[in-house]
């Protein structure tokens, strides 16, 4: 039996110093070569959450332009191997992301924001930060405690009503509505010019 949960999506964020430190590759090496195996699955190889997805390095806390690439040719040689676990698509209604979230990452932990209304953010803790002088995990060595993944939204994204959906507590499916006022075709860009 099968189940599916509407996730809630925040549009409004109180952490403005989140994600301020970067994750470097060699950092982000090491830290994986002592990691746990709630570690390895989180960040490993074909997640949505590691900095390898895209066949080169890029920190999961900048923001990506998913949509400009298509899901075939950029994930080609983890799904050739079988290791893709992430697809994205657009059709005339939406842009939608499908993911399936490691082990650890579930409903209780995975949150949706949507920032500025500019980029999409899925993060999550995966630990408690201990006592320090920091007051939020992803204002510090966020990878230590958590994951995230940051998507630069496209222009004609209807951020205000994306909808996110978690099947089996493993399937992450992200619905990004298309805006059906905004259009980037040449006419549009003439008529609007010699208005």
């Amino acid at each position: 039996m099968s189940s599916c949960i509407k996730l809630e999506v925040q549009t409004e964020d109180q952490t403005p110093q989140k994600w301020c430190i970067s994750l470097a590759e060699d950092v982000f090496k090491r830290f994986l070569s002592q990691g746990s195996p709630t570690v390895h699955k989180v960040f490993g190889e074909g997640s949505l959450f590691s900095p390898l997805l895209f066949g080169k390095y890029f920190d999961p806390s900048d923001a990506f332009p998913l949509w400009d690439f298509e899901s075939d040719s950029l994930l080609s040689n983890l799904r050739n191997a079988g290791k893709s676990i992430v697809d994205w698509f657009q059709t005339d209604q939406a842009y939608v992301l499908k993911a399936e979230l490691p082990a650890g990452v579930g409903k209780t932990n995975v949150q949706i924001h949507v920032d500025n209304g500019k980029i999409l953010e899925i993060s999550g803790q995966l630990k408690q930060q201990r006592e320090s002088k920091e007051k939020d995990w992803r204002s510090c060595n966020w990878w230590e405690y958590g994951y995230v993944r940051r998507l630069e939204l496209p222009e004609d994204a209807y951020w205000r009503r994306i909808e996110a959906y978690l099947s089996n507590d493993v399937v992450l499916e992200i619905r990004i509505p298309r805006n059906p006022l905004h259009s980037d075709t040449p006419e549009d860009a003439v008529g609007k010019n010699s208005e």
